[in-house]
């Protein structure tokens, strides 16, 4: 599904670019509604291809996973006390993925955005609120129109405390949900960067790409 918006959307994006362009420049915008926070950092953790993760003194790392990483990238630049996001995979058994690897289901590895937060302005539990608020985790390898278990909700967490708060919070919300949730609540493994034009696609083309999947079903 991306791989056509890739190839299909780059001359709207430019279009949208120039518009912002001409609008007084700033972050940019799709109608009134404002794309992307050109601010934030783009290497949180410190992030490579698979190398030890280490954020900045005072911080912390979050990483989660559901469906097109490109919105979930944007989503969570919007969220006040992240300071740094990127995309990738993890969760995979695979060295050195690649996105044509990860979408030919080769490698197990999930799409994911990695968060570099400030504990003092957002807590964890703040984060997985958005991270429940903003798509169906009872879909099971599925967001939206992207399909594939490269799309699958998953929390990958650093440390017990993080692991112990994502599945009570799993927990939590599924008692408000009719269908069973299937997000995966795993140890982070080695997080692989994703090729530079996937980072911050939002920002850089100027309209949400992949927007909020459909909420799921309550149980009233």
């Amino acid at each position: 599904m991306k791989t056509a918006l890739v190839l299909g959307t780059v001359a709207l994006g430019a279009a949208a670019l120039g518009l912002a362009a001409t609008s007084g420049g700033g972050a940019v915008h799709a109608g009134s509604e404002a794309i992307g926070n050109p601010s934030l950092g783009r290497r949180p953790g410190n992030v490579g291809h698979g190398t030890p993760l280490s954020p900045s003194p005072g911080h912390e790392l979050a990483s989660f996973a559901q469906g097109c990483f490109w919105g979930v990238e944007e989503r969570f630049r919007r969220v006040p006390g992240v300071v740094a996001t990127a995309v990738g995979y993890t969760g995979g058994s695979e060295r050195d993925p690649t996105y044509e690897l990860v979408s030919a289901h080769r490698t197990g590895h999930a799409e994911a955005v990695l968060v570099e937060f400030d504990p003092a302005k957002v807590s964890y539990a703040e984060l997985l609120a958005v991270f429940w608020e903003t798509h169906d985790p009872t879909t099971a390898d599925r967001q939206g129109p992207d399909r594939g278990h490269q799309y699958r909700s998953a929390i990958f967490t650093f440390g017990p405390s993080q692991h112990a708060a994502a599945v009570a919070s799993r927990d939590a919300e599924q008692a408000k949900l009719k269908d069973r949730i299937t997000t995966e609540v795993a140890p982070i493994g080695p997080f692989w960067i994703a090729e530079d034009y996937h980072q911050q696609w939002d920002e850089k083309h100027g309209y949400s790409s992949c927007p909020a999947p459909h909420r799921p079903r309550g149980n009233s």
